[in-house]
């Protein structure tokens, strides 16, 4: 009789589970975002340029992934938590969600409201969002700061995040990048090992990428502009620390990769566009015709285009363009 009794609890265990994935495999999958404004997504209003990597990560996913960001300009783990923005996550998420956490950039700065301390309160907050992402049933992602393009020693890096600005324009930079983020970068790293969770070295794919460069090519990436190069920005700019399209697109695309190898579930879901057409500022361009005559000729080009309705545009016999229309993109009837 007991051993009866023990196969039907048995028995509707593993049917409740099975019912419980296969609602989850039915349904799409969710991703929230916390972080900074190397993360953040951006106003684009006016022309402005500048655009966190979690803003342009949702098209490297299919339409199956929805991203949910919540990454803030300024912000560090600190002050992510006392103005209640974590609790509000918290109160979305649902078993199988993944919460992507990167901060480091603001949790260095000097402030009050903002500082915490490499090895004991940065990791407590860490720890604090593992924690309770895993009480909802969720998965924590640990991620540590993007690298600052720094090629030359400078005392006001950090602040200069605040300031978008080069407080070091006039020093001669050198070839080699200087790290400004010391022991800000091996937290994440630590907590992850402690908590067993997925753990992906923002810092080192974005230093072996901008050191590759070099420091006159990894301009590109950033918010550097000189004056009246770009309407937005009249006086110019020298930002080290915050991207434009190209290297927010960029850094999104080797995150997105390096997420696929740490964090199986979601490697096949990832997808590389090499043009990416949106309204939101999340692509390459705003429009579809600019991204037709943008691609090279006789090269095979995949263009994804996302919401709304398009004109269809004139593609000349020399360009080799494939159109991948997302849910809610359509052509216009002329």
């Amino acid at each position: 009789m007991m051993k009866n009794s023990l196969i039907k609890t048995v028995l509707v265990a593993f049917f409740c589970v099975f019912l419980f994935s296969a609602f989850k495999t039915g349904n799409r999958v969710k991703i929230f975002m916390i972080g900074d404004s190397t993360m953040a997504n951006k106003d684009i209003s006016g022309g402005k340029l500048e655009r966190g990597w979690g803003m342009m990560l949702k098209n490297f996913f299919t339409e199956d992934v929805i991203i949910d960001n919540h990454a803030v300009n300024g912000r560090s783990s600190k002050s992510f938590i006392t103005e209640g923005r974590w609790q509000k996550v918290l109160d979305k998420i649902t078993p199988g969600d993944y919460v992507f956490i990167q901060f480091g950039h603001n949790d260095e700065k000097k402030d009050t409201a903002r500082h915490t301390v490499p090895g004991s309160t940065f990791d407590d907050n860490l720890r604090k969002f593992v924690r309770e992402t895993r009480q909802r049933g969720g998965i924590p992602v640990l991620f540590n700061s993007v690298v600052r393009r720094a090629f030359v020693e400078s005392k006001t890096a950090v602040e200069d995040d605040d300031k978008r600005d080069n407080s070091s324009k006039g020093l001669v930079e050198g070839d080699v990048l200087v790290d400004t983020h010391d022991d800000y970068l091996v937290s994440p790293r630590k907590v992850a090992e402690e908590m067993n969770v997925p753990f992906i070295d923002a810092n080192k794919i974005t230093h072996d990428l901008e050191q590759e460069l070099g420091p006159e090519q990894s301009k590109k990436l950033h918010m550097w502009y000189k004056p009246g190069e770009v309407a937005s920005l009249p006086d110019g700019r020298q930002d080290n620390t915050h991207y434009n399209v190209y290297g927010a697109r960029l850094v999104a695309g080797l995150l997105a990769d390096a997420v696929g190898c740490k964090v199986a579930a979601l490697k096949d879901y990832i997808r590389h566009y090499d043009l990416v057409v949106a309204t939101d500022g999340s692509g390459t361009h705003f429009n579809v015709q600019d991204a037709v005559d943008d691609a090279p000729d006789g090269e095979p080009v995949t263009i994804l285009v996302c919401d709304g309705k398009w004109e269809k545009p004139t593609v000349p016999a020399s360009k080799k363009i494939s159109f991948i229309m997302r849910s809610g993109a359509s052509w216009c009837d002329k």
